[in-house]
């Protein structure tokens, strides 16, 4: 039996799996949707980055789970990347779906790109959160008006200090069993530190034609994928 950990991305919790849980478990394998300190249900944690790495190997741990398959989505590639590596023998696989993948001594923020000094700025104008965003920020994502409206109206301020504080990794990231969901409609192809790790022999790729939250447009498909990769 497989043991999925799921970790959805920035200003969201646990709920986000909640369409995905359900084919997993029907194929009979455990399925531990996480929250991370400060958001959701645990919003008034206090948390840096590696609180939200402790929060998915505390869990493991906690639960002594085996056959681990970590999922990490968008923001949270970054502290699932780490998690990974640290729970050893206990990892399968780990899925990045659309995510952001961490690189020691970089953050979420690292490298000037535009975004990231938005992101920056947000924090520093809302009292150390960056904001969630507003229901136009998801157009052409593949979201249906009412699946917009859930991700909204679900979401919470994101802790700024888990984006402004470096990943700390021991080793390759591409030495570990990976693979890599990318998510067409928000871009066609992996980001430059991705595709480099797709060659390295080590991470597979999968492709799924929506946007950058298939477990809201898609969660059937990415539950599928999902599966086949745990098999592997």
């Amino acid at each position: 039996m497989t043991n999925f950990v799921l970790v959805a991305g920035a200003w969201l919790g646990s709920w986000a799996w909640e369409d995905v849980v359900p084919p997993l478990r029907a194929g009979g394998h455990g399925v531990h949707p996480l929250t991370l300190s400060g958001l959701a249900e645990k919003q008034g944690v206090p948390a840096g980055q590696q609180t939200h790495v402790q929060d998915i190997v505390g869990e493991v741990e906690r639960l002594g789970l085996r056959d681990v398959v970590l999922v990490g989505h968008s923001y949270s590639g970054i502290p699932v990347g780490q998690a990974a590596e640290r729970i050893g023998n206990r990892l399968a696989r780990v899925v990045f779906v659309d995510s952001n993948v961490p690189a020691d001594g970089s953050s979420f923020v690292s490298g000037g790109l535009d975004w990231q000094a938005a992101v920056e700025a947000s924090i520093a104008e809302n009292g150390g959160f960056w904001a969630p965003l507003t229901a136009p920020d998801f157009e052409g994502q593949g979201l249906s008006a009412e699946q917009i409206a859930r991700i909204v109206d679900g979401s919470t301020p994101h802790p700024g200090a888990t984006l402004t504080e470096p990943a700390v990794l021991a080793r390759p990231l591409g030495e570990l069993p990976a693979t890599y969901i990318k998510c067409l409609l928000d871009g066609a192809k992996p980001s430059d530190d991705v595709a480099s790790l797709l060659a390295g022999g080590y991470w597979r790729l999968a492709e799924m034609d929506t946007g950058h939250w298939p477990m809201f447009s898609r969660p059937t498909e990415l539950a599928r994928i999902l599966l086949d990769e745990a098999a592997r």
